[in-house]
């Protein structure tokens, strides 16, 4: 795969996807076992709405509950009750405010058992797993994937017969997702998505957190990963041209390709590239002992690697 140069805007991830779009409160069944729930909370960073996915069949797990919305869990019990099911299990992918809040009232409504890495966020499962747990369904195994990245204690859940991969905020339909220091890791990222193609068996499909079913997994994660570099190579272009800067200095010509109204989030991930650059020795943190909010509006200085 060739380099882009610094200056050209990151190429898109393709479109892959398989099947219906995601509409909120419609059960789209996407393979033998696995069917997609979508909330009802569409946005900037949602997309069509959190995807609820309900695995198995006589006995159910449900991963990435969503939001607290009575409505929601409602139509996942429903959804169950029209599968054949019962839901046993609550599984999260991560603890961020669009995915885990509806594990414990769902849990309470139904009796399930709530998994997920850890307590954090006001989120507290009944058993904690890391990296390899494997939840034995009886019709269908899914094992955890720790990728931290995008969140430190985000999990992905790989259907296992079908090898689909319950990707949560990991990988997501078209778009690349928002890397937030400190909780956020831009070199974790990377390493998580070289992680998915390395797996064998191979993944068959990708269901994200937001968004369509999509198709050719390593074309899409490969994507990812060449998008992320050149973003990358963009911003130490960037900071080797300014000699010195700050996050809100850099933004606007890192990100010169994206609407304007969006660079109050791209700066998070701008910042995560920084950190990963300063890990990398390509850049020096001017201010290591400062306490900055990734999206707080004073940032320490930054200069090139060597620079002035």
């Amino acid at each position: 795969m060739s380099a882009q140069p610094a200056d050209q805007a990151p190429l898109p991830v393709p479109d892959t996807a398989e099947g219906p779009d995601p509409r909120p409160g419609r059960l789209d069944r996407l393979a033998p076992g696995l069917a997609r729930l979508t909330a009802p909370n569409p946005g900037v960073m949602t997309g069509p709405g959190t995807n609820t996915y309900l695995v198995g069949s006589a006995d159910l797990a449900v991963v990435d509950p969503g939001p607290d919305d009575p409505g929601h869990l409602a139509a996942v019990e429903e959804a169950a009750r029209g599968l054949g099911g019962a839901i046993r299990w609550v599984l999260v992918t991560h603890t961020h405010p669009d995915h885990a809040p509806g594990a414990a009232r769902l849990a309470a409504r139904t009796g399930a058992q709530v998994i997920g890495f850890g307590p954090k966020a006001g989120f507290v499962p009944d058993r904690t797993v890391g990296d390899g747990w494997v939840l034995d369904g009886g019709t269908f195994a899914l094992t955890a994937l720790h990728t931290p990245g995008h969140a430190s204690d985000h999990l992905c859940w790989l259907l296992e017969d079908a090898r689909i991969l319950l990707s949560g905020d990991h990988v997501m339909d078209r778009v690349t997702v928002v890397i937030s220091p400190p909780d956020g890791d831009m070199a974790a990222y990377l390493a998580n998505l070289q992680r998915l193609l390395d797996l064998d068996p191979a993944l068959t499909a990708i269901a994200p957190g937001h968004g369509r079913l999509l198709g050719r997994p390593a074309e899409v994660v490969s994507a990812v990963i060449a998008h992320r570099l050149a973003r990358e190579a963009r911003v130490a272009a960037a900071l080797a041209d300014a000699g010195e800067a700050t996050v809100d200095e850099l933004v606007a010509r890192v990100y010169a390709d994206v609407d304007p109204g969006l660079h109050a989030i791209a700066r998070a991930s701008l910042w995560a590239h920084l950190r990963k650059l300063v890990a990398d020795g390509r850049a020096e943190d001017l201010a290591p002992d400062g306490d900055v909010p990734a999206y707080g509006p004073a940032t320490p200085l930054l200069r090139g690697a060597g620079g002035s």
